[in-house]
């Protein structure tokens, strides 16, 4: 009896370990992908670091934003994305991408979270904050 509790009790803590390994919610850097080589194409990874300053470019017809992330490392991740911007998307500042490497080893967001520091008041507060 003792012999299948156990056996069921280490079963249990396998699954659980294997599905928080699946899920855990971290992003690679240029330097982690330099280190250990780029994701399998089409897996939804994230990554993440800082937006180059003078990297931000867009397609001609306006719609894709291309620009480059990186940390502090020598190698960079090339990032398109398609759609709107979150407002506090800057050059300089931290951002985490989600989305797929392709075949050529370009990054394609299909969702971008801007990071802010702890200086960070929203522009609806600005104003109060001037008047006090």
């Amino acid at each position: 009896m003792f012999g299948i509790a156990a056996l069921l009790l280490l079963a249990a803590a396998a699954l659980a370990f294997m599905a928080l390994r699946e899920n855990a919610n971290l992003f690679y850097t240029p330097e982690i992908l330099a280190e250990n080589g780029q994701p399998e194409t089409g897996k939804v990874v994230k990554v993440g670091g800082w937006v180059e300053p003078g990297s931000l470019t867009y397609s001609d017809d306006g719609a894709t934003m291309i620009f480059t992330v990186i940390d502090n490392s020598p190698h960079t991740i090339r990032v398109n994305y398609t759609g709107i911007a979150p407002d506090l998307f800057r050059e300089g500042q931290g951002v985490v991408a989600t989305g797929q490497f392709g075949p050529e080893g370009d990054f394609t967001a299909r969702q971008i979270l801007a990071k802010h520091d702890e200086n960070y008041q929203p522009r609806e507060l600005k104003p109060l904050d001037a008047a006090g």
